[in-house]
């Protein structure tokens, strides 16, 4: 399948692969690294994640609906971790895995 037809969710896997790695990267810089470190860990996934169903989607996998579930979970459980952190950097991540995951769950 041309991977056109999954621009929406592409977009969605760039943006959150971007949040994530800033996320993980702000984590890094707080005071209690032991608060974060399930935070840092799931950021790290999901980043890496995003970033692989991406790049499948654009080569046309036949993959896409098992990848993009097993995407879609990872999204939302980081989401509810960075949602648990006060820190903007935090929220503005769960933000963008809950929009990830939702787009992933729409070719799951």
């Amino acid at each position: 399948m041309s991977h056109e037809q999954y621009q929406t969710v592409i977009e969605s896997l760039h943006e959150c692969m971007k949040a994530c790695s800033h996320c993980y990267d702000a984590c890094l810089q707080e005071e209690d690294l032991n608060m974060m470190a399930q935070c840092i860990r799931l950021d790290r996934e999901c980043a890496d994640i995003c970033a692989y169903l991406e790049q499948s989607l654009v080569r046309g996998t036949p993959f896409a609906a098992e990848l993009a579930s097993v995407c879609a979970k990872i999204c939302e459980e980081c989401g509810n971790e960075c949602k648990k952190h006060d820190h903007d950097h935090c929220q503005k991540c769960a933000d963008a895995c809950f929009k990830c995951a939702e787009a992933c769950k729409s070719i799951a």
